[in-house]
């Protein structure tokens, strides 16, 4: 990346992941951003040499830091591995970017909160994770906010795309094999559409409006994971041959918040964008992948 460019620089980590697939397949609609993306393999953010080598000859103006440890049933088991991805890397991230002048976009969770609200969380509540992953991804936080001035943390929930591995695609296999699915009522929150907040992310990068801090993203509405597997089959055609049950306790190692929908109030008033409902974000991708 030439730093001499009147286009800005922007280093996309973690770039193989869903998210940053999703950044890769709209960058040529920012013909002002130069791009750049890294997987672990390239790039691995628990090395810190590393990160100052690249940064050294990249000169990011901008990281979208989509890097992270995501396993939540295998947090649980190690832990110290999704701390050292979701936290240690990310300290060592927000303490590059600090030095190199660079502003960093960190992508943080619903699952920094307890679930024991009743109506969305806003930005101000206060985090308590209950679980290794929550925990780790609270960490990486706190590390970003003590370090670095010129950060946006930006917290989303349930993402889903036609990129990676996610409950969208798992459901869409498994109607292809299987007569009957039994999916959980007991969480409520929010499926969001990856390509909605990679254009959320990028535009916040245009609008250069430097009001910096925490933010929440997520599409509009509310849905158990039954309620998205129901929407996920109906939007495919495949709801009138599949049987679809109902369970209130699918055993899992880790403890889940049992709601965290989150409030975009704040982000829509300073970034001044449009947040689809997720019902019709998810008929918008399934139409567009057909």
């Amino acid at each position: 990346m030439n730093k001499n460019s009147d286009k800005k620089n922007i280093l996309v980590t973690g770039s193989k992941g869903q998210l940053g697939q999703c950044i890769k397949k709209i960058e040529k609609n920012y013909p002002d951003l130069n791009f750049v993306h890294s997987d672990a393999s390239e790039l691995d953010i628990t090395e810190k040499e590393d990160l100052q080598r690249f940064f050294s000859s990249k000169h990011p103006d901008f990281v979208i830091n989509c890097a992270a440890y995501t396993n939540v049933e295998k947090a649980e088991k190690e832990p110290k591995k999704a701390f050292k991805i979701n936290a240690e890397g990310v300290k060592n991230l927000a303490e590059i970017c600090s030095e190199q002048n660079s502003t960093l976009i960190h992508i943080s969770t619903d699952y920094v909160f307890d679930g024991e609200k009743t109506s969305p969380y806003n930005e101000e509540d206060v985090s308590n994770p209950i679980n290794e992953y929550g925990k780790s991804k609270l960490a990486g936080e706190i590390y970003v906010q003590e370090t670095l001035e010129k950060h946006y943390i930006i917290r989303t929930s349930w993402l889903y795309s036609e990129f990676g591995h996610n409950f969208f695609k798992t459901i869409l296999k498994k109607s292809e094999t299987e007569q009957e699915l039994t999916i959980v009522t007991s969480e409520i929150g929010t499926p969001t559409n990856a390509n909605d907040l990679a254009k959320f992310i990028l535009d916040l990068i245009i609008k250069n409006n430097q009001k910096y801090g925490t933010y929440h993203f997520s599409n509009f509405g509310e849905a158990t994971w039954y309620d998205f597997a129901e929407e996920i089959l109906r939007v495919s055609g495949k709801l009138e041959s599949i049987m679809l049950k109902k369970t209130d306790n699918y055993p899992t190692f880790a403890r889940r918040p049992k709601y965290s929908v989150l409030s975009k109030d704040k982000g829509i008033k300073t970034f001044k964008q449009d947040v689809l409902d997720w019902k019709n974000s998810l008929r918008n991708l399934h139409s567009t992948i057909q």
